[in-house]
């Protein structure tokens, strides 16, 4: 079932390179690696730890995160694999460690990652009881690893099992990989309509200048040995569910058994008259960042939006172009998420580095010279000098090309059940484009954009793809990156009435509570790490925080982990 009828735009991934495939399928195709010199340490006596108490040791030169849990001990690698968070600065809850920065969980006995925004998993090593001493076994290759990839299968040739996946992001690269980390050995078909492989794209409004190939996820060896055809810029035009076919833009097709769509949102233009004019920018992929970063140095650089991705631009440029000037349609920025008061400070720390707001405001024009972006006009009448403006008013789902799939939506979003799947046989969706049941919401159907999720969505749905009954359940986690300021967010806050805070404001150390009747529907911090992902796992296990929860303080109520 499902040949390929089109291999082109693919990624130059061609060339096997350590070792072939087995004709069996699921042969783990790397050699054998060369472990180094064995490690034994004695780290400390049984009774030095308690019970739930998780410490960084020292292990022949390196370090690991050492874990007591129901009397047990394991030792794992002691940074988170996303962005080296360390883990002993992080929560030991229900068999799994939560990193502090950016949510991302591991198995507390094995190392496996099981919720991102991460791909990889923690080294394990071995831990053995000696006469009431703890001794941590390892190797010194092993030890010199801050990473451990989950073994995976391969391509069997005798399987012609075709798992299409339409889009390049976070939810695509999480299902291919998990396809085949549960030994999937099919074919996995990646059709992306971007020129690069799957890339880290929260970065892309923190570090405009990066390219595609510095931002990749993976490198273009990983696709090739472990089967994972990527087809870059095939963009796909129509799904026809009942023939199980995808029809791409250069007319070629690819049938497929079982079909992820995670296509991802698009910015929303701004319709206002000129804005067609050069230099009025959307950011959406590495060459728009670049573009956007060298024509924004030295110059007068607007921005229309006061959404993260537009207030991190805005970081990006303060003290790089000349002027920095953001309009926003609120009284504050991040209002609608983080409330007025967390706005407030968020905007303060802004114009302490010269960025100026024009807020309750937008542009009704954009003004140019021989074609090119020289001023914006307010509403209020105010005219801004302009050498390049970014807009960042938001996404909508990128999913016009369903539009005869017979694929039920709402607002353009695919909805789908607890298991990712549509409302279509064999079709799933994750990542800006899936209306879900969020578990922490009661079930309610929501769309959220963010690239934790997206991974999430990813995973859950290869494991549906493959029939293991998997129901979705997962915290939404994000974060923002300012000034070297980073604000956490863990929750789904939509429709909160009222904002408790903890701690001070404005030495930018506190933890926000959004609550809704007696609930908390979602906690920030900033400088005040685990909270954040302390709050995560009490949601992920179900329970609520209350009002009083918040208003006692978070030394109060981590005693619920």
């Amino acid at each position: 079932m499902g040949s390929l009828v089109s291999k082109k735009g693919s990624a130059d991934i061609s060339g096997k390179q350590g070792g072939t495939n087995s004709s069996e399928g699921g042969a783990k195709p790397l050699p054998p690696p060369d472990v180094g010199k064995p490690i034994e340490v004695k780290v400390c006596k049984v009774s030095d730890m308690q019970d739930g108490e998780m410490r960084e040791v020292d292990v022949g030169g390196g370090k690991a995160l050492l874990i007591k849990e129901d009397g047990e001990f394991s030792a794992l690698g002691h940074k988170c694999t996303h962005y080296g968070a360390p883990l002993v600065k992080g929560v030991l809850c229900n068999g799994r460690v939560r990193c502090p920065w950016h949510g991302a969980c591991f198995n507390a006995k094995t190392g496996d990652i099981e919720d991102f925004p991460g791909l990889d998993s923690l080294p394990k090593f071995e831990v053995t009881v000696e006469n009431d001493n703890v001794v941590v076994k390892t190797n010194k290759k092993v030890l010199e690893k801050p990473k451990r990839m989950k073994e995976m299968s391969c391509h069997s040739p005798d399987n012609d099992t075709v798992y299409l996946i339409v889009g390049g992001g976070g939810a695509a690269i999480a299902c291919a990989e998990t396809l085949r980390q549960e030994g999937f050995k099919g074919k996995v078909v990646m059709a992306t309509k971007e020129p690069h492989l799957p890339y880290d794209r929260p970065k892309l409004s923190k570090a405009l200048d990066s390219s595609g190939e510095a931002l990749a996820l993976r490198d273009k060896n990983f696709f090739s040995v472990y089967d994972i055809e990527v087809l870059t810029e095939k963009e796909a035009t129509s799904v026809d569910c009942p023939s199980k076919v995808v029809t791409f833009a250069d007319g070629q097709t690819i049938a497929y058994d079982k079909l992820l769509i995670a296509t991802g949102g698009k910015p929303r233009p701004c319709t206002s008259p000129g804005s067609d004019l050069q230099n009025v920018c959307l950011l959406r992929s590495p060459a728009d960042g670049n573009y956007i970063s060298q024509q924004g140095r030295g110059k007068n650089v607007v921005i229309v939006g006061t959404s993260f991705i537009g207030m991190e631009v805005a970081a990006y440029f303060a003290g790089k172009a000349s002027s920095v000037s953001v309009v926003g349609v609120s009284s504050t920025p991040f209002g609608r998420v983080l409330g007025e008061q967390v706005g407030s400070i968020l905007r303060k720390m802004h114009e302490e580095k010269g960025v100026k707001l024009y807020m309750n405001s937008g542009v009704v024009e954009f003004k140019g010279e021989n074609g090119k972006l020289k001023e914006v006009v307010l509403q209020s009448g105010e005219t801004i000098p302009a050498d390049l403006c970014v807009v960042g008013i938001g996404v909508t789902p990128n999913t016009e090309f369903l539009s005869d799939s017979g694929i039920e939506m709402t607002n353009g979003a695919l909805d789908v059940d607890k298991t990712m799947q549509t409302s279509q046989d064999h079709v799933f969706a994750a990542g800006d484009i899936a209306h879900f049941p969020l578990p922490m919401a009661d079930g309610e159907k929501v769309s959220i954009g963010h690239w934790q999720l997206a991974k999430a969505h990813g995973r859950c749905a290869a494991l549906n793809m493959l029939g293991q009954g998997v129901e979705f359940n997962s915290v939404p986690f994000f974060w923002t990156m300012q000034y070297g300021k980073s604000l956490r967010y863990a929750g789904h806050g939509a429709g909160f009435e009222d904002v408790v805070i903890e701690g001070s404001l404005e030495d930018m150390q506190f933890v926000a509570y959004y609550v809704k009747g007696d609930d908390v529907l979602a906690v920030a911090s900033m400088n005040r790490d685990p909270v954040v992902a302390q709050a995560a796992e009490i949601m992920h296990s179900g329970r609520t925080l209350s009002r009083a929860d918040a208003e006692a303080g978070s030394d109060s109520w981590k005693s619920q982990l």
